[in-house]
């Protein structure tokens, strides 16, 4: 009975210990605490925008693109990106080193380690006990090896992760260009904004006070009520379409202060450049383009890498059948006083074979030649979409840049109209109504040729994006300063307009 209760006492105690232990390594989910949140928020609201230049002066467009590789944290990450797929390579070349392994123990005991020895013929006892081996026993090894498969397997990961740092430098470019082109889109537009926001906000008061005058002269009876109506139809039509471009534009200079990754904000200026300016022609022809494009675009190179990768796959399930041979050489210590000789050298190969990979290699085989025969049709699908986006991009360019020629001759004729109407009023002749009319109608062409502008300028960056050509060639450093970029931006830009015009 007592023996019973004492089973019984050492389960229930070995229970509750294991219990304890189960609780104790019990993890529970720990949500982030009120302090810790307003801290990374600070921290965040800080470091957004921390050591960057500050604003000297008007900001042209190749400064804009200058703050905006040089800050904008989109093209940073990519930067960081291709920045650790360049370490993780450079590691990986370590593999192919021998292995280098130093080694050491320690084993003591609390009695003599003794032996004694029996007999297989008489079963008797034909050794007293006896001991070789010290109570505490400290012993090392120093061993130099070198697996040829591993170096094998080692160098082809390698070379992998080279094609991945490519990769990735497609992957930045890709942000570059894409940033360039919004820049300069939001670069005109917010132009636009800064020389018409005062002017169409003054006209947005000036259309509802002459609103007003018109209802209450239509309420007098001092103007017919058909004429009235048909004029408070036109001004509000006119005040529509001063709200949308009003609209279009005030987003403008905040989009260009995200992309220059400007504290939000922050006042700035930007240089006006004059609305004369022509636009960029492009000398090369369609077939020209297509072809640069398909040499140039970073998706399509992302994806030829793809494929060295695979091919490398390849060599590398083929490679991992053979055999490994592994050769050693070392140096051992051992304090063991029983020993005859406590220090030795070493050395020996030794090799295996698992026989079992002979028969998975065709299954492997076709497992990364089926990915290989996806990559290539996706390559192919890549070429067609990138032969589209560059009809798209012509196509765009040229509607664009006659909707601005339209722009422009529409505004010339608006301001001379208005050339007109200012002489009629000054002589009487043109009623104030009809003198309003007309400031609004020229303040809408104006905004609409510099919209037309912005968006043709956008649809040549978005033609240079379709044909991959860097948007920039120079390296952005910390060491590099705005101006020295925005300098190297200007000039790399007026090559190239002079290279694509046949110049």
């Amino acid at each position: 009975m007592h023996q019973l209760l004492s089973s019984r006492s050492r389960r229930i105690g070995s229970a509750l210990l294991l219990s304890t232990m189960m609780s104790a390594c019990a993890t529970t989910p720990k949500p982030l605490t009120y302090q810790e949140l307003d801290l990374r928020a600070d921290e965040n609201r800080v470091g957004v925008t921390r050591g960057q230049e500050p604003i000297a002066g008007a900001i042209d467009l190749h400064e804009a693109m200058a703050r905006a590789l040089k800050y904008n944290l989109d093209y940073k990450v990519g930067q960081m990106q291709q920045e650790l797929k360049d370490r993780e390579q450079k590691l990986s070349t370590l593999d192919m080193l021998p292995q280098l392994v130093a080694s050491g123990s320690y084993f003591g005991r609390s009695n003599e380690a003794g032996a004694s020895s029996l007999s297989l013929l008489t079963r008797r006892q034909s050794l007293e006990p006896s001991t070789s081996t010290d109570k505490n026993v400290l012993s090392g090894d120093l061993t130099l090896s070198w697996d040829v498969l591993d170096f094998g397997m080692a160098f082809i990961r390698s070379k992998q992760k080279a094609d991945g740092v490519l990769i990735a430098a497609e992957d930045r470019r890709k942000v570059a260009n894409r940033l360039i082109e919004d820049v300069r889109t939001s670069y005109y537009r917010a132009v636009s904004a800064q020389r018409l926001l005062t002017q169409l906000g003054d006209l947005q008061t000036k259309i509802a006070s002459t609103l007003q005058n018109s209802e209450t002269l239509a309420q007098r009876r001092q103007s017919p009520p058909l004429i009235a109506l048909t004029y408070q139809r036109e001004l509000i039509e006119i005040e529509g379409q001063v709200k949308s471009l009003s609209r279009e534009l005030q987003i403008a200079k905040a989009q260009l202060a995200a992309l220059m990754n400007l504290d939000p904000g922050t006042p700035y200026e930007l240089v006006l450049p004059p609305r004369e300016e022509a636009l960029p022609k492009v000398a090369l022809d369609g077939e020209q383009q297509i072809m640069t494009a398909l040499r140039n675009r970073p998706e399509l190179r992302q994806l030829v890498y793809q494929q060295r990768i695979n091919k490398r796959e390849l060599d590398a399930q083929i490679l991992s059948v053979f055999p490994n041979l592994k050769g050693f050489i070392g140096i051992n210590g051992n304090s063991n006083d029983f020993l005859y000789n406590q220090n030795w050298s070493e050395f020996g190969a030794r090799s295996a074979f698992n026989l079992m990979n002979v028969f998975r290699l065709g299954a492997m085989k076709k497992s990364v030649r089926a990915e290989g025969d996806v990559l290539k049709m996706r390559e192919l699908a890549t070429a067609m979409a990138v032969m589209t986006q560059v009809q798209v991009a012509q196509a765009r360019y040229s509607l664009y840049s006659s909707e601005l020629a339209t722009a422009q001759h529409g505004n010339v004729v608006q301001g001379r109209i208005m050339g007109q109407i200012n002489g009629g009023f000054k002589a009487g002749s043109i009623s104030q109504q009809t003198f309003l009319r007309e400031q609004m109608n020229t303040l809408v062409s104006e905004v609409r040729y510099d919209i037309a502008y912005a968006d043709a300028q956008n649809a040549y960056a978005n033609l240079y994006a379709a044909m991959g050509v860097d948007s920039f060639t120079p390296e952005v450093t910390d060491q590099v300063s705005v101006s020295q970029l925005a300098g190297q931006l200007k000039d790399l830009w007026a090559r190239r307009q002079m290279a694509m015009q046949g110049d």
